[in-house]
């Protein structure tokens, strides 16, 4: 097929030796099947800002870190210059995840860098060689998507002990090879430190599965695994290798208010020997 403008750059440098078809169209990107020397991989293209559906959304942002405070100034105000600044910071978040999972054990696409808005990265494959179908394209038996649930939820796992949460996990963001899921499209991935919305991100990905598979494993609707996989990672107890079990105990204790007062009060008065300490140096 004829090279796509965007792709033509990567031909030129020679980290593309031809471009064999389109693979899909998304929300964010247009990816190619292409022909690197001897190994099939495929090129996924960012769409620009104003043909994507999805939008960059605060929430997503928090917590990224970009090169310097000229950078920063000039994402806050929104120059030209910014928003170039903003695409590099939401496309290397991709490719920084991908790296980053990787060496996690995470199951996603080997990267191979991105360059000039073009990610290169392993094509995933089926058992016959041929691009993998996503989730949502699979046809479950319960026990298999019992099977594909527990090993998504370890994934989901193993991403958080390395710090990192999806932001938009579903049945359609899946591919599903000859091993089991695959997990893709990562470039609003968050930091599960540094992002307020953490929580409510975790829980969006883990409930979108929940409600994909009980399509077909009714007894997983009423599981609670995103809150016990959250509640365990702020504890400080969660393990690549923790059991789950899909249920929260309820904390029915009254809040301890004058303890609380007390932690207020016992801060205050650290804070006010401070400054005095200060004054008197």
């Amino acid at each position: 097929m004829k090279t796509p403008k965007r792709i033509q750059p990567l031909v030129d440098e020679g980290l593309v030796d031809e471009v064999m078809r389109q693979l899909m169209s998304g929300k964010e990107a247009t990816v190619y099947v292409v022909r690197c020397g001897g190994e099939i991989r495929c090129a996924k293209v960012y769409k620009e800002a104003h043909k994507r559906s999805f939008k960059q959304a605060v929430a997503y942002q928090e917590g990224r870190t970009v090169k310097g405070s000229r950078e920063a100034r000039a994402m806050e105000k929104g120059t030209r210059y910014g928003r170039r600044v903003q695409e590099e910071v939401w496309q290397n978040a991709e490719v920084d995840a991908l790296y980053r999972l990787g060496a996690a054990g995470v199951r996603v696409p080997k990267a191979y860098g991105c360059f000039e808005g073009v990610l290169l990265m392993e094509l995933v494959t089926d058992a016959q060689g041929h691009a993998a179908p996503r989730l949502n394209d699979v046809e479950f038996t319960e026990e298999l998507a019992l099977e594909h649930h527990a090993k998504l939820l370890q994934q989901v796992v193993l991403m958080l002990c390395a710090g990192v949460i999806h932001g938009d996990l579903s049945e359609y963001n899946v591919l599903v090879d000859h091993a089991g899921p695959v997990i893709i499209d990562l470039p609003q991935a968050v930091d599960a430190a540094g992002n307020n919305s953490a929580a409510e991100m975790l829980e969006r990905d883990v409930a979108n599965l929940r409600t994909f598979f009980s399509s077909f494993a009714p007894q997983l609707a009423a599981t609670q695994y995103g809150r016990e996989i959250w509640a365990l990672y702020q504890a400080g107890l969660l393990r690549p290798d923790t059991r789950l079990t899909g249920h929260v105990e309820e904390n029915k204790r009254p809040a301890d208010v004058g303890a609380v007062m007390r932690e207020i009060e016992l801060a205050r008065k650290e804070e006010e020997m401070r400054l005095l300490y200060l004054q008197q140096r």
